[in-house]
């Protein structure tokens, strides 16, 4: 069966893999991609529902393509994802022209279903969790065209049931990918011309496997993810970097620690969730750990190896945040110095405990307190990025990067440095750059990245026969 589909995708790096994965079963298939709906045959949103805003734009995205739908009544539309996940039948009840909704876990069975809408089936909502025996699909790299920064799923779900999160809903419980698996696939990766490796986990230090070493210790916390990341840097001598995401606080154990100060391979950088800094509001979101003991194992973390920087995620109008509950929370930002934050106001999510708790924040008081959050890491990422001009710096080229009139340019690129600094580079012919990690010069301290000049000529290229996808430099979480 040959077909045209185009793949929309929103959300965080778990939407982007999963979209990667779907390309894959959609070209196996017969499907051939296109740039946009008009000319498709197949329409695929895949969602996030973590945060509202997220829904409101799969809403606006979905209408837009209804004259066309009565235009073609042959167009498959299909939501896949976490709204997916969460809506089911009723949002094929809700949005009428919808033809498919499928869930995180069924994404295999994507061409079977449009073949059935093809040939005249109903509306269809499949979203079944694969609990029983768990299949994580892949992203196949073709040989010489690998992203420069691939990303490798190490499992799913979540079981820490946090009071604001869907997650545990619309991907449910935590299931664990054999770790053999996943470095073969970061061999994989590595042999078709990726660069670094992104884990990718709902909680990605939750990680075990019973064919792993025990834990390093009888801290309940103590997971065998550390285990994993030595695996990674044994077995795949080729890999330059490698760097993981979401960790959950918990898990950020002393052995954690220690990975990152033994192996080279791991970045200096982590991004390590707190929502708040108030005992009273993290108790609220039931996220099992007090303020102190976040700071002392973020601490251990930067202390594990010179330079290591860290961001994080911030929630503010969590209900009952008082001022003082914020106050608490600007004051650990500027005390753990963040380089960089995901910050949010609370919006209720379907499902989640926090719906029994009175959204009493006023929402000009949740912007007012958005705003000064945002300040306060402005700050922050000023003061960081200042101390980096006239340093030399090792950045990996992912791709072209804008230009000030908003263009991409063939001497214009991007990449970032181990501590995810961005680095934009000119020079000529610098699109030849991607792919390759390079000696840059920071000459200037950017608002939220940095410029810099080559040291030297480029080494050498890996061997790629095409390096110009690379994943976006910042994500939605």
């Amino acid at each position: 069966m040959r077909f045209r589909y185009v793949v929309h995708t929103f959300g965080c790096q778990m939407n982007v893999h999963d979209s990667l994965c779907m390309e894959d079963v959609l070209r196996a298939a017969g499907g051939e991609a296109v740039t946009t709906s008009e000319d498709a045959d197949l329409v695929v949103f895949n969602t996030c529902s973590v945060r509202e805003r997220a829904e409101q734009k799969l809403r606006s995205e979905v209408g837009k393509l209804l004259p066309l739908k009565r235009a073609r009544p042959d167009l498959v539309i299909a939501v896949a994802g976490c709204v997916a996940q969460q809506e089911g039948d009723k949002l094929l009840a809700r949005v009428r022209h919808i033809d498919l909704v499928i869930g995180p876990d069924n994404v295999a069975e994507l061409p079977a279903l449009l073949m059935e809408q093809m040939a005249g089936a109903p509306p269809l909502a499949r979203t079944e969790f694969d609990t029983t025996a768990p299949r994580f699909l892949t992203a196949t790299p073709r040989p010489g065209a690998a992203p420069v920064v691939a990303l490798v799923t190490t499992m799913k779900g979540c079981d820490e049931r946090c009071s604001f999160c869907v997650v545990p809903y619309t991907r449910g419980p935590e299931r664990y990918r054999p770790a053999r698996e996943v470095v073969a696939e970061v061999a994989r990766f590595v042999d078709a011309g990726a660069r670094e490796v992104l884990l990718l986990g709902q909680t990605v230090d939750s990680f075990r496997d019973a064919e792993l070493p025990p834990p390093e210790s009888d801290d309940p916390d103590e997971t065998q993810f550390p285990h994993l990341l030595r695996m990674i840097a044994r077995e795949v001598p080729a890999l330059a970097r490698l760097r993981y995401t979401s960790p959950h606080p918990r898990h950020a154990t002393a052995s954690l620690a220690r990975a990152h100060a033994e192996l080279d391979v791991l970045v200096r950088h982590v991004h390590l969730p707190v929502q708040s800094g108030s005992d009273r509001v993290l108790r609220r979101m039931i996220r099992r750990y007090t303020r102190a003991e976040y700071v002392e194992r973020a601490r251990r973390l930067v202390a594990a190896r010179p330079g290591m920087t860290l961001s994080t995620d911030v929630i503010v109008g969590f209900p009952g945040e008082t001022e003082d509950d914020f106050a608490q929370t600007l004051s650990l930002v500027r005390e753990m110095g963040f380089v960089s934050l995901f910050g949010f106001k609370y919006s209720p999510r379907p499902y989640t405990p926090a719906l029994r708790l009175v959204d009493d924040v006023p929402e000009e008081a949740k912007a007012e307190r958005l705003a000064r959050l945002f300040a306060a890491i402005d700050e922050l990422t000023s003061a960081h990025l200042s101390t980096l001009v006239g340093t030399r710096q090792k950045v990996l080229v992912e791709g072209a990067s804008k230009s000030e009139k908003g263009d991409l340019s063939r001497d214009r690129v991007q990449g970032r440095t181990e501590r995810n600094e961005i680095v934009h580079v000119e020079a000529p012919g610098a699109a030849g750059l991607v792919g390759r990690v390079v000696e840059v010069d920071v000459t200037r301290a950017n608002r939220h990245s940095l410029s810099g000049t080559l040291t030297a000529p480029a080494p050498p290229p890996p061997k790629r026969a095409d390096a110009t996808r690379r994943l976006p430099l910042f994500q939605e979480t």
